[in-house]
């Protein structure tokens, strides 16, 4: 009986290895597969934050706001390195407008320290292909 435990833990362990390397995808390729089938848009200097329903940090890359159907990335001007998808984003604004003048604080969400902050840059809209309209 211990034999055949043993194979059986062996033949899990080897089986969760690739899933586990295989879902851990490099920051641009994370960012490219949820911008897939999406084409941009004219960049914008600044984002009405009452639209923005969620926001998505991709490591040391980009933090893409959904607001709609419509996916607002932004790559900070500096600061990207220190964007890790485990933060709190602390966003200093001065008015309703999320603008590329403003900067975000980061927050570590288990260590509750400040970990740095980062300068935003152009929101670039990243909107649905409509295919009926292509054909």
């Amino acid at each position: 009986m211990r034999p055949f435990i043993a194979t059986m833990i062996a033949a899990a362990a080897i089986a969760a290895v690739p899933a586990a390397a295989k879902e851990k995808l490099a920051p641009e390729a994370k960012l490219e597969k949820l911008l897939a089938g999406r084409v941009a848009g004219e960049p914008r200097d600044c984002l009405p934050l009452s639209q923005a329903r969620s926001s998505q940090i991709i490591d040391g890359t980009a933090i893409v706001y959904r607001v709609g159907n419509t996916l607002w990335v932004n790559r900070p001007r500096s600061g990207a390195e220190s964007l890790d998808d485990d933060d709190i984003l602390v966003t200093k604004t001065s008015g309703s407008q999320l603008c590329s003048i403003d900067t975000v604080h980061l927050h570590d969400r288990t260590g509750h320290f400040w970990r740095g902050f980062l300068a935003l840059g152009e929101f670039v809209p990243w909107r649905k292909v409509d295919t009926a309209a292509a054909n």
